[in-house]
């Protein structure tokens, strides 16, 4: 039931896309399809992104006053509880809103990468395709003419990790700053932000390496709409911090 609704919702529809494109790309290049695709379905997933990037930095914002809040309530639980939840009204803030956004966007990107893991080109998988999709008659593996994504490719999976630690590093900046105070959450913070900035981007390399570059393509795109969507969310809040000025 599940697999079936994922395959009719998420993995069908990205699959035809990614055929579709590559009989309308001059050259059918299947790289410039991996990216157009990953590209597309970013765009889609934008508003909900954007979404939960401004939950996390006003959350951030916020900090000081829950944590005067905790002190304030040390004893009472319910009411340190109750004027949380004014103070994330006040500032119109849904703290569950970037666990929402999390899942729409989960089966969409397992979508993705199982499309590009599981169906290798040039074959079509027939079956999978709507009667409407085009098919197209060839299918270069050559990105660019330069670059094959059907096999191992070092240059693509070098390109993944460094984008990944570049996106990582967008992300983190800002945000893990040294605090005043020791705690297990304070250090807990610290070695996952050392983790995700200087142990994934070798996990999504060594991913990239193992597999295809196929994948690594869709790594390198996903990392800079990622590196990208973090720098427009930072112009905008600036943007609305001096306007409130």
């Amino acid at each position: 039931m599940i697999s079936n609704f994922f395959n009719a919702f998420f993995y069908d529809p990205i699959y035809n896309s990614l055929v579709a494109l590559i009989a309308l790309i001059p050259g059918s290049d299947v790289g410039i399809a991996v990216v157009l695709v990953t590209i597309v379905i970013r765009l889609i997933l934008l508003p909900f992104s954007l979404s939960a990037a401004r939950t996390q930095r006003a959350m951030k914002i916020l900090e000081p006053k829950i944590k005067e809040l905790k002190e304030k309530h040390k004893d009472s639980k319910e009411k340190e509880a109750l004027e949380t939840l004014a103070l994330y009204k006040e500032a119109q803030v849904n703290p569950f809103a970037s666990i929402l956004t999390v899942f729409i966007q989960i089966p969409v990107l397992l979508a993705l990468y199982f499309v590009f893991y599981y169906e290798p080109f040039p074959a079509i998988n027939a079956a999978r395709l709507y009667s409407f999709t085009p098919v197209p008659d060839t299918a270069s593996l050559e990105f660019l003419g330069l670059i094959s994504v059907a096999g191992k490719s070092m240059v693509l999976a070098f390109l993944a990790g460094i984008t990944q630690f570049y996106q990582a590093h967008l992300a983190l900046s800002g945000t893990m700053k040294p605090s005043d105070t020791k705690s297990m959450q304070n250090d807990f913070q610290k070695v996952m932000g050392m983790q995700l900035k200087y142990v994934f981007p070798f996990i999504i390399a060594a991913i990239s390496y193992t597999t295809s570059g196929a994948i690594a393509l869709y790594f390198i795109t996903t990392n800079l709409a990622g590196a990208f969507q973090e720098l427009y969310v930072r112009r905008a809040l600036n943007a609305d911090v001096s306007g409130k000025v």
